[in-house]
C-alpha cells in the first residue's frame, strides 16, 4: 500500500512537469510564430523591410518572412487583405489616398495623414504608423551643368526652355490622376517637346547620357547622388506628400503586442538624407539591402537596447 502512494505521488508529480513543460514548448512556440513583411521592388522599400524584419526578430524573437518584390503599393495593401502578408514595409500616403483608397489628392500632409490613417482601418483593419522621417515624393531633376547654365532652382524656372527639351519620366506617372502628366501641364502652364515614359532605374541613365534634359524621379533615390543630379523645387507644391510609413493588420498586432512597440522604435528616425544615403550603398555601392539595414540598425545601437 505505501508503494503504491508513493508510485502514485512520483506520477502525480511526473505529470505536472509533464504539463509544465508542455506550456513551456506552447509558449516558446507561440514567441518564434512567423511575421510577414511585404515591400514592393523598389530599393527603398526592400532597405526598409529588412530594418523592421531585424529589429523585430531581435526584439522579440518572432521569426520574419520578407515577401518582396510585389509589383505596387496597392499589390502589397492586397496581400494584407488576403491575409497572404502581416506588415506592409513602405505606404506612402500620396498613393495610398489615390490608389488604395480612391479618394481626390490632398496637397496638406497633415490632413492627408488623418485621412489616410482613419480609412486604412475603417475600411481593412490596417494601422498606420507615424511615418519613418522622410517622404519619397515625385521630383523633377537636372544635371548639375544643366542646373548652372540655365540658373534652374525650381520647376517652374524650366517653363522658358521645356518647348525644346525632352523629358524622361517614370511610366506609372502617365496616367495617374491628380498628380500625374495632365494635371502637371495644367498645373504648371508648360509642356515639354516629348515626353518618355520608361522604367524609374532607365531615367537616372537618360539624364546622365544627355538624352533628356530633365527627368522625373524620386526624392529619396540613391541615384541622384551618384549621377550628381540637382533636384528642382516643386515650387506649386504639385504633387501631394508622400510620407513613408509602415502598416499593419490589427489581427497581427493583437496577436503579438509586442510588434507595436518595436515598429513605433522607427518613428522620425530616418530622414531624407539618411534615407538616400541608404539607398546610394544598395545601388552605387552594390551592398545587399540586408546589410545595409543591418548597418543601420548597428550604427543607431537599435541592438544594444530592447
Amino acid at each position: 500500500m505505501k508503494k503504491h502512494r508513493l508510485l502514485t505521488i512520483f506520477m502525480t508529480i511526473l505529470a505536472v512537469f509533464s504539463l509544465s513543460a508542455c506550456g513551456r514548448k506552447a509558449s516558446s512556440q507561440k514567441e518564434t510564430g512567423t511575421v510577414r513583411i511585404a515591400c514592393v521592388s523598389s530599393t527603398e522599400s526592400q532597405i526598409v523591410a529588412n530594418i523592421l524584419a531585424q529589429l523585430i526578430e531581435h526584439d522579440t524573437g518572432l521569426k520574419v518572412k520578407i515577401i518582396g518584390n510585389l509589383g505596387s503599393s496597392t499589390v502589397c495593401h492586397k496581400a494584407l487583405q488576403r491575409n497572404n502578408a502581416d506588415i506592409m514595409a513602405t505606404s506612402y500616403t500620396g498613393t495610398d489616398l489615390t490608389g488604395t483608397l480612391g479618394e481626390k489628392p490632398e496637397k496638406d500632409p497633415k490632413k492627408a495623414t488623418r485621412t489616410v490613417d482613419r480609412l486604412l482601418l475603417k475600411r481593412y483593419d490596417e494601422v498606420r504608423f507615424p511615418t519613418y522621417g522622410f517622404a519619397d515624393t515625385y521630383a523633377f531633376m537636372v544635371t548639375q551643368e544643366q542646373a548652372k547654365k540655365y540658373n534652374l532652382n525650381t520647376v517652374s524656372s524650366m517653363a522658358p526652355y521645356a518647348k525644346d527639351w525632352n523629358a524622361g519620366v517614370d511610366s506609372s506617372w502617365m496616367n495617374r490622376k491628380g498628380d500625374g502628366y495632365k494635371d502637371f501641364k495644367q498645373a504648371y502652364g508648360f509642356d515639354f517637346k516629348r515626353v518618355y515614359p520608361m522604367q524609374i532605374g532607365l531615367v537616372y541613365d537618360a539624364a546622365q547620357q544627355g538624352k533628356m534634359q530633365t527627368i522625373l524621379g524620386y526624392s529619396t533615390d540613391g541615384r541622384i547622388k551618384s549621377y550628381h543630379l540637382k533636384v528642382l523645387k516643386d515650387d506649386r507644391q504639385f504633387f501631394p506628400p508622400y510620407e513613408a510609413a509602415a502598416v499593419a493588420n490589427k489581427s497581427i498586432l493583437k496577436k503579438y503586442p509586442q510588434l507595436t512597440p518595436t515598429i513605433h522604435k522607427l518613428d522620425g528616425q530616418i530622414n531624407l538624407k539618411t534615407m538616400q544615403t541608404l539607398n546610394y550603398e544598395v545601388d552605387d555601392q552594390l551592398l545587399e539591402p540586408a546589410t545595409v539595414a543591418h548597418n543601420f540598425l548597428k550604427q543607431h545601437h537599435y541592438f544594444d537596447r530592447r
